[in-house]
């Protein structure tokens, strides 16, 4: 009763929505320009940048915060891909729904590549390796994903060349449209037992 007589509870609800509005901002600044600056940032959410410097300190801590955003909006879009089934087949659909979000984000992606350490980069991405590390381990269970590499090397594969299209995308040597078929075949390659055939190969 004593918050609501001083009025702390609405201080708090109106920062925690200049919170939410500065990382929507973030987001969608830096999925446009990876240079975005702080007051195009500010300007979008519709605060002032003391405002928004009170909440995120440093132009890191807005990339963190988008990044963050991004990847926490994208899980519910890879929580629905279903993953039964043959684990190649389930794979391809979990990259399909993986690319169709880093490929979205490449702006924002590469804005943390070059603002925050690969370790926090890696940390916000925990969830969505998660998910594709249970279905690499179960792929190596039934033999159709390899077993004489670590599960962590294979994970850092996919991501590796997940970002690595984004890369080429940006260089302009690579179509976005050709970019899902390219990592599932180079993905799919990469994890084959030794001495099987790659699924959609035509080698013999």
């Amino acid at each position: 009763m004593t918050e609501t007589r001083t009025g702390q509870p609405a201080k708090r609800a109106d920062a925690q929505r200049n919170i939410n509005a500065i990382a929507e901002a973030a987001v969608a600044c830096l999925s446009r320009d990876p240079d975005a600056s702080v007051a195009e940032i500010a300007k979008a959410a519709g605060v002032g940048r003391v405002t928004l410097y009170g909440h995120f300190p440093s132009r890191a801590d807005l990339v963190d915060a988008a990044l963050a955003r991004a990847i926490e909006d994208g899980d519910a879009i890879l929580g629905a891909v279903d993953l039964d089934g043959d684990p190649r087949e389930a794979l391809a659909r979990l990259i399909d729904a993986s690319w169709q979000l880093v490929n979205r984000s490449r702006a924002l992606l590469l804005a943390a590549q070059h603002t925050l350490p690969p370790g926090r980069i890696r940390s916000l991405h925990a969830e969505p390796a998660d998910r594709m590390r249970r279905l690499v381990e179960r792929g190596r269970a039934d033999g159709v994903f390899r077993t004489d590499l670590p599960t962590s090397w294979l994970i850092s594969t996919v991501q590796n060349v997940m970002h690595g299209a984004a890369d080429e995308i940006n260089a302009g040597r690579l179509d976005a449209a050709d970019a899902a078929g390219y990592i599932s075949a180079t993905v799919l390659a990469a994890l084959t037992p030794p001495g099987q055939r790659v699924p959609g190969s035509t080698a013999a």
